[in-house]
């Protein structure tokens, strides 16, 4: 009887141990994806529990089973239903689920499945987000990329590896700022500019026209540019190789491998090779006769360009102590051979730079470090050099020919082999003070610090003297969102610069800037922006020290302060099932103190910075878009900013300024794009697709010296209007994994200026071969 009793009791017991085992509740945690890119806000059924997915894709859920049931639905992609999954292989590792496109409802994306491209571009910021994963098998740039932005016009000196400036709203040069996944780019060396830089690194790239988030950490004075990489867990590769007019070779590969175990390796290695030897028409005066004629037609002899470069990255991914922990290296090389001055009238057969890249690299993020508070950290610090070659005691023609004359080289007989390291630290976090509120603050800090000497001239002072600035960006926001209802963001920021020069006083300012930024949804597909910031810049250190190349110094220039107003509406609709329409539209108000621009120097030579005391700029833009099905796509936009010059009283002259209220000189103020593309499914083969497209560029004429001066078109000289039509074909083959294009630009071999007399290369051609392999993680 003992006995008995004692074995109901451990019976009991087990029972018990059982049904606690049983019911003990445990969390997980998942993600979904297609092939190229995380599923915003998907359904997820996990068994009769429905949860939704968050903009990245991610989901988490408790249960007390050992197997359960899962359905993902998303709009524009095939059901997934997975049955009996087993919870227990997943306690440490998420639920990988991927999902694939749906070709009868791929049209039928709304606002409840958001891509992230939609997601940006429906901020209260006044953003563009180009998908720049749609441009991959092209031989597209950054830069050809954001010229057909509206309100964006980029302009270049030249082919490939030419000094590029953008202009952005009325503002252009250094008014805009560059990051690469938030990172400032202004110490990422020569190796790293966006004419230069293959669209294939970048997933998206986002246009901040006007007011700039603060988590960007910038004293931009009218907007930024944020190129945003892809670090998702993946393993792929994704390489290309492109062959086009003026011997021109581009090559781009991007690799990664993420284990179950969240290693993570990153890859991306570029190069750019041209001889940039493209005819022009120009004035052309022989050195050995000095005989000139206008309007001959010569070929560049002196332009070769090449540059390598890599980013590696090596860390963890998806840990309790980091989202991201990524240590890496940039590299970089280049060689520039420089064919002209400012203007084409100077000529050089020698003069070369080159450059290096050395910068190692350190990235953080982490969502939730405390509840509700995310924190990215990024630091780098470029320890590269340049080195500026000019050896030869010689004056060059247009033909080749050259005589030995003096001892000042060609434009000033040096071999000066020189630092610019710079370093950055930025630091930005966002806590969630509720669903509906939050509070962010962001810090950036630069150093410049430049030295080197002339290997000809060990004695030459000049260039040995230290110059350094110091600068420091730090902001606090405050924003309200009811989601696609409304959202607010106001914030305020303080910028503080200290420049040196070796030998002399060191010169210190403080400003401090504010602004609001915030949209209303009328309807669904119905929004309106309102954006307002007093913003200050600081001038670069570029732009004050000089960059030894086409820049002259000016130590003298004054920060920037501008008030800057955006007004913008969006309107997405859909006509029946197949035809889709969307027009955005946006005003701009600008007026800027000490308004920094670029000018001619004396000798017209080199490009020198220079203080207006104030411009005004008054403007808008309209971007046009339709589609039919998944077969046409049409789109087009326009751009009119109308700069003035506000300054009354001119240095060397008694009363009002002769050029008071002109237009500002050299700036585009009317210009636009359109482009149309056709896709054939299925063609020559299922899941394989043949698309044709061409584009159309327009930018107006425009005065180089100021309108009201000189008497005749001749004497005032114009920047002619510029059009160019660009045709494509791409052949993609087994889902995307092979890829052929081929391109033709300016098909009717205009001759494109963009700056006076410096003209871009003329009819071009170029075939481009990419192969793309992606494994994800299940």
């Amino acid at each position: 009887m003992q006995n008995s009793k004692i074995i109901l009791t451990i019976g009991m017991s087990l029972c018990v141990l059982n049904g606690v085992a049983q019911n003990k509740t445990n969390s997980y945690k998942g993600q979904v994806r297609s092939a190229t890119e995380v599923v915003p806000f998907a359904t997820v059924k996990i068994d009769q529990q429905i949860i939704r997915a968050d903009k990245n894709g991610n989901f988490s859920f408790t249960n007390n089973k050992s197997t359960v049931d899962i359905q993902i639905t998303a709009v524009g992609k095939i059901t997934v239903n997975r049955q009996q999954v087993v919870l227990s292989n997943y306690f440490n590792s998420p639920i990988l689920i991927e999902m694939q496109d749906d070709s009868q409802g791929i049209d039928e994306v709304e606002v409840m499945g958001l891509t992230k491209i939609k997601e940006i571009n429906r901020q209260a910021f006044n953003v563009t987000a180009i998908d720049a994963t749609k441009l991959y098998n092209s031989t597209l740039n950054i830069a050809d990329a954001l010229d057909k932005v509206s309100g964006v016009r980029v302009r270049e000196s030249g082919g490939v590896g030419s000094n590029t400036s953008l202009t952005l709203n009325g503002f252009s040069g250094n008014h805009i700022r560059f990051f690469l996944d938030g990172i400032p780019m202004d110490n990422f060396g020569t190796s790293f500019q966006i004419n230069n830089i293959p669209i294939n690194l970048a997933e998206r790239v986002e246009v901040y026209k006007g007011v700039v988030p603060i988590w960007l950490g910038s004293d931009a004075l009218g907007g930024a540019v944020n190129i945003v990489t892809s670090t998702k867990a993946r393993t792929f590769v994704d390489a290309s190789y492109s062959y086009g007019s003026f011997n021109t070779h581009r090559t781009a590969v991007n690799a990664g491998v993420t284990n179950k175990n969240g290693l993570t390796v990153l890859l991306n290695a570029y190069q750019n090779y041209s001889d940039n030897d493209y005819t022009v028409t120009t004035l052309v005066s022989n050195i050995n006769t000095w005989e000139s004629k206008e309007n001959v037609k010569v070929k560049r002899f002196h332009d070769k360009y090449h540059n390598e470069a890599l980013v590696a990255q090596v860390g963890v991914s998806n840990k309790s102590y980091a989202d991201k922990l990524l240590l890496g290296i940039t590299l970089g090389q280049n060689y520039k051979e420089i064919q002209t001055g400012a203007r084409m009238v100077s000529v050089f057969g020698g003069w070369h730079r080159r450059g290096n890249t050395v910068m190692p690299t350190l990235k953080y993020q982490k969502n939730n470090l405390i509840k509700g508070l995310d924190v990215t950290l990024n630091a780098n610090y470029n320890f590269g050099k340049e080195q500026n070659i000019d050896t030869l005691n010689r004056r060059y023609d247009w033909y080749g020919n050259y005589k030995e004359m003096g001892t000042n080289g060609e434009r000033s007989r040096q071999l000066y082999v020189y630092k610019n390291n710079e370093g950055i630290a930025s630091l930005a976090a966002n806590y969630r003070l509720s669903d509906r509120q939050s509070l962010s603050l962001s810090n950036v800090a630069t150093t410049f610090n430049r030295k080197g000497e002339d290997e000809l001239n060990p004695q030459n002072s000049n260039l040995e003297q230290g110059q350094r600035s110091i600068k420091n960006v730090m902001g606090l926001g405050y924003s309200y969102d009811v989601k696609d209802h409304w959202s607010t963001t106001v914030f305020g920021k303080m910028i503080t610069q200290n420049n040196k020069l070796e030998e002399a006083e060191s010169s210190s300012v403080t400003r401090f800037g504010y602004g609001l930024a915030s949209t209303y949804f009328i309807q669904r597909d119905l929004q309106i922006k309102a954006s307002y910031e007093m913003t200050n810049r600081m001038p670069t250190s570029y732009e004050i020290f000089g960059d030894l190349e086409n820049q002259e110094a000016n130590g003298n220039l004054k920060p920037e302060r501008s008030h800057n107003i955006n007004l913008g509406a969006i309107y997405g609709w859909k006509q029946g099932d197949d035809h889709r329409f969307s027009v955005a539209g946006n005003l701009i108000y600008r007026y800027s103190f000490d308004f920094i621009y670029n000018r001619l120097n004396n000798n017209q030579s080199k490009l020198v910075a220079d203080n207006r005391d104030g411009v005004s700029t008054r403007g808008g833009d309209l971007d046009v878009h339709y589609s039919y099905k998944n077969f046409l796509n049409f789109g087009g936009s326009l751009t009119y900013q109308y700069l003035q010059n506000k300054q009354k009283y001119e240095p060397g002259y008694t009363g009002v300024s002769p050029v008071y209220n002109d237009q500002m000189p050299n700036i585009p103020y009317l210009f636009g794009n359109t482009n149309v593309d056709v896709s054939f499914h299925d063609f020559g083969g299922k899941n394989n697709k043949l698309t044709v497209g061409y584009n159309l560029l327009y930018v107006h004429d425009f005065w180089l010296y100021w309108p009201s001066r000189g008497n005749s078109s001749a004497n005032k000289k114009q920047i002619p209007k510029q059009l160019s039509h660009d045709v494509n074909l791409v052949y993609s083959l087994g889902s995307g994994k092979y890829n052929i294009g081929v391109e033709g630009r300016n098909l009717a071999n205009a001759n494109l200026y963009d700056n006076f007399s410096l003209q871009k290369p003329g009819r071009s051609f170029a075939i481009n071969l990419r192969y793309y392999f992606q494994r994800d993680h299940k």
